[in-house]
């Protein structure tokens, strides 16, 4: 990936290792939600034939569950203080139709993340526990054999609707992202403007700027 940094005028939101981790867990969805889709419903089991068949499909899509799920606790290590809601994040939920038709002028400052993402993240942590309690009870090949058949049926319940959940708010992730301009660059390359910083995320941005601030005092000191 090619270094979009302009010095002066762009800062670093996510690291090296954020991104890694951050498309190692797209990656492992997509494979584990495809997977998921085949086993569901007959009329989707063409798709095994993107993991070798049903046999293998079956295998592979537990694992590829607790991949994810393992790496998706590396992001949530490292992004959940920046998830916490704050007071401005009401005021913004309420300016929401602002925020929609791009005119933020008016709307409270936020941090890293707005109330938008922050529920977001919640909601995949959420469904991502739902999903490994539930597919420890259903995994046939080590643990199902542990529980009755009715925990099993309510297992399969709650793995299908946290599954849904999970589908339908990447989809919105991924629209969002791609509606607020800069946001998947900053996936790809870890840097945005300065401009896009202060618009979306002023609070965020004021605390860069301090450290930016600090570190330049104290390196004329030295």
């Amino acid at each position: 990936m090619s270094d979009h940094r302009e010095p002066g005028k762009t800062i670093l939101r996510y690291n090296a290792n954020e991104r890694t981790n951050h498309w190692i867990v797209a990656i492992l969805f997509f494979m584990a939600a495809l997977s998921g889709l085949a086993l569901f419903h007959p009329a989707l089991f063409w798709l095994t034939h993107l993991f070798g068949g049903g046999p293998w499909t079956r295998i592979l899509h537990p694992f590829m569950g607790v991949a994810m799920f393992l790496f998706f606790m590396g992001l949530v290590v490292r992004f959940w203080r920046a998830n916490l809601f704050i007071a401005n994040d009401r005021l913004w939920l309420k300016r929401i139709d602002r925020v929609m038709k791009n005119q933020e002028e008016g709307v409270p400052p936020i941090g890293k993340y707005n109330p938008g993402q922050k529920l977001l993240f919640w909601t995949l942590l959420l469904c991502m526990l739902g999903l490994l309690v539930s597919g420890v009870i259903i995994w046939r090949a080590y643990f199902s054999a542990y529980f009755d058949i009715g925990v099993i049926r309510l297992g399969a319940l709650v793995h299908a609707l946290a599954g849904f959940v999970l589908v339908t708010s990447i989809i919105v992730h991924i629209y969002a992202g791609i509606w607020i301009k800069g946001s998947v660059g900053a996936m790809l390359h870890g840097w945005v403007s300065r401009r896009w910083a202060r618009k979306h995320h002023a609070l965020w941005y004021r605390q860069v700027a301090e450290k930016e601030s600090s570190s330049d005092r104290v390196g004329k000191k030295g």
